[in-house]
């Protein structure tokens, strides 16, 4: 397009110069500048027409504009400062539940007394809590009394604080297998071994005592009767004493399991020889006639 644009240009000053050639000349003054600047005159409103009309209008470039992004600084990555993390108030939830107890509570391996006791959560101690019993009765928590371990408290007494909805049901470990712990069964045997005397004492019963039961015993007292006369002496002492004779008395603190010593009966004014006798023993586990007593009658004739 461009290219005949040039060619029609070229051929319309050709005939431009030979029209001027041909026209006849006019006898004007100064005829050579006249003729000159006619002719530039002409030939300027020429080519510009023949521009304006064979060439395209020149149209000026249109920018084409790429915006750049913006150059952005590295945003620098902030620590925050320790003294600038907020500090809880005392009212916040906590994000491990914590127990706490009213009374002083044990802690065992298993949510129940059958199980081992291995710790105590006390009044004033707080622990996590990590889980709970099926019946919701039993917490499993941090042992207070090892920081490695774990175990379960009873939720009678503690007040639980934080979300526990989310806390897990953990199945409780197998039951253990009671052992067996015989209870304790105080028992002893009396036999009358024969009777003894001193004139400033006057007579009386000696009992030998065995302790067949499983407590030693540490109180007696001994109330003999004569079925005969009616005559009833008794005496009630710490100890095991066995006078003999006039000579001495030896007393026993302590009636020991499977030991077989003799006593000595109150006494009598009188020489009961003959009569029947009856014996009411008492033997007790603690001073004073208390604890766990045992009593038993025996009847003999001396």
């Amino acid at each position: 397009m461009l290219h005949s644009s040039r060619i029609s240009l070229t051929i319309l000053i050709l005939s431009i110069v030979v029209l001027a050639c041909v026209v006849p000349a006019v006898a004007l003054p100064d005829s050579d500048a006249v003729s000159t600047a006619a002719a530039e005159t002409v030939i300027a409103g020429f080519v510009q027409t023949a521009l304006s009309q064979t060439l395209p209008p020149t149209l000026e470039p249109t920018l084409t504009f790429t915006p750049e992004p913006p150059i952005l600084s590295p945003t620098a990555t902030v620590t925050p400062s320790p003294t600038l993390v907020p500090t809880l108030p005392s009212t916040a939830t906590p994000v491990v539940p914590q127990i706490s107890v009213s009374v002083p509570t044990n802690c065992r391996v298993g949510p129940g007394r059958v199980y081992r006791r291995v710790g105590a959560i006390l009044v004033g101690e707080t622990a996590e809590v990590y889980g709970r019993d099926p019946t919701g009765r039993y917490w499993y928590i941090r042992n207070p009394d090892s920081s490695s371990g774990f175990c379960w408290a009873w939720g009678e007494y503690a007040t639980v604080s934080g979300n526990t909805a989310l806390l897990p049901v953990y199945t409780p470990p197998p039951t253990p297998t009671p052992t067996f712990t015989p209870t304790p069964s105080p028992d002893f045997e009396a036999v009358f071994v024969g009777l003894d005397t001193c004139a400033s004492v006057g007579w009386w019963a000696e009992i030998e005592l065995e302790n067949t039961g499983s407590i030693p015993f540490r109180s007696m007292g001994i109330t003999v009767r004569d079925t005969v006369t009616d005559v009833v002496v008794a005496s009630f002492t710490d100890g095991f004493p066995n006078v003999d004779g006039c000579s001495s008395t030896v007393t026993r603190d302590t009636l020991a399991v499977d030991r077989s010593p003799v006593v000595s009966a109150p006494a009598f004014n009188y020489n009961p020889t003959g009569h029947r006798l009856r014996a009411t023993i008492i033997l007790c586990s603690d001073a004073g006639q208390k604890g766990t007593c045992v009593t038993k009658t025996i009847v003999f004739t001396p």
